[in-house]
């Protein structure tokens, strides 16, 4: 990211059976990663993610699973349930911090989504998204999963827009 402007970075959730995926891990991983490698560190890392598996959301468990950096603010955002909902809901959250860029961190088959939701909705109000797919290792079900979910993509949209809006 660039120079001292403030930055972010977001993971959006993805449950396993009885908590994270492997997948996830992997994300978090990269996340630890890239916010430890960093010229200068993210001012704020979010999580975000709704379905848990158990008493706790997707956001929570990666909370509990980060493998990185402590110095930097963490935020939970705990009710999404699409990947258009993670946008929606963690853009709010990074405005209330001053952030001007963000990574965002998913599984190559799920970044042309995760770019049309992020990049719509975080460009349009200014923060400058940059998305970073991670090897996470691909499934028949997870390319399916994808593949169906563009079905809906643009009514998705539309319904986050309209909960920014409502926000103010």
């Amino acid at each position: 990211m660039s120079g001292s402007a403030p930055w972010g970075i977001v993971v959006p959730g993805h449950s396993g059976r009885g908590g994270l995926s492997r997948r996830c891990g992997v994300l978090l991983a990269h996340a630890a990663h890239l916010a430890e490698e960093a010229a200068e560190p993210p001012n704020v890392i979010v999580f975000t993610g709704g379905r848990g598996r158990g008493a706790r959301s997707e956001a929570e468990e990666m909370l509990a699973s980060w493998p990185g950096r402590t110095d930097v603010e963490f935020v939970l955002e705990p009710t999404a349930a699409t990947t258009a909902q993670n946008a929606a809901r963690s853009l709010p959250l990074l405005l209330a911090r001053g952030v001007g860029e963000a990574a965002i961190v998913c599984a190559p088959l799920h970044a042309p989504r995760v770019r049309y939701f992020f990049g719509s909705l975080f460009e349009s109000f200014g923060v400058r998204c940059q998305v970073r797919p991670v090897r996470s290792g691909a499934t028949v079900s997870a390319a399916a999963w994808e593949l169906a979910a563009t079905l809906v993509m643009r009514r998705q949209l539309r319904a986050a827009r309209a909960e920014l809006e409502a926000r103010g």
